[in-house]
């Protein structure tokens, strides 16, 4: 049995295969390919839609949103999909500057209103585009301090009403049940290996908190995820000064 200290800190010096340069192509695609089921059991993304993007688009019929660090882009199929079964239009920028998540995010099967780019936020920021939500799902834990401060920058800098990062909380509860409840999305893939290194990597509500600039809060998403939430009408606008990553 596990102490319960073997979580007790962020394990920074941690990898995940797919994030190494030399990582198996075809393993790389079926990672890909079982992020929907993990994100629709786990990330809690139809709970977040219905709090903070619904609104929005009940107030005006449409909205943008920018999905930041996209990986296979199903986190910005859904929420376009979600959108129009609610009559609603929701046209969706997705972004990563992997190669190969945005190779595989645009030959996955199309969705109205999603289009995908390979890029980094600050490119957008520094086009000047605007997008009434932006969010990222799972990319915290992956950021070094400069790079995290760096994209909640862009991120305040991008949204004209909320930004949501949501990503795993730490515990050793969570990285239990994912090990027993998911190793057969593993075979074949990275699911289950990168799956535990991303909950030894992520924050606990605490942790992440502390980090926050001002203007951020963190939210609860479920038993197993955090979220952390910034509003436009809550904020004044900050200082355009600093570059995002």
């Amino acid at each position: 049995m596990m102490p319960w200290g073997f979580l007790g800190q962020r394990d920074l010096l941690a990898i995940e295969e797919m994030d190494r340069p030399d990582a198996d192509p075809e393993r790389l695609s079926r990672t890909y390919a079982r992020f929907p089921v993990i994100n629709a059991l786990l990330s809690g993304w139809h709970r977040q839609y219905r709090l903070h993007i619904r609104p929005i688009l009940v107030r005006s019929g449409s909205a943008s949103m920018l999905d930041v660090g996209c990986g296979g882009g199903d986190v910005a199929r859904s929420m376009s999909r979600w959108a129009a079964k609610d009559g609603f239009r929701l046209h969706v920028t997705a972004i990563d500057p992997d190669d190969r998540a945005f190779r595989f995010a645009s030959t996955a099967r199309a969705v109205d209103g999603v289009t995908y780019r390979q890029a980094h936020s600050a490119e957008l920021v520094s086009e000047g585009l605007r997008f009434d939500v932006v969010i990222s799902n799972h990319i915290l834990h992956h950021l070094d301090p400069a790079q995290l401060a760096g994209v909640l920058h862009d991120s305040e800098l991008l949204t004209g009403d909320v930004a949501l990062h949501n990503d795993l909380k730490r515990s050793n509860a969570a990285y239990v049940l994912f090990m027993a409840g998911f190793w057969p999305l593993g075979l074949g893939s990275y699911i289950c290996g990168d799956g535990l290194v991303s909950i030894r990597r992520s924050y606990t509500a605490r942790e992440l908190g502390s980090v926050a600039p001002p203007g951020w809060q963190v939210e609860a998403n479920g038993p197993w995820h955090i979220a952390l939430v910034y509003r436009r009408d809550h904020q004044t606008e900050g200082d355009p000064g600093r570059s995002g990553v």
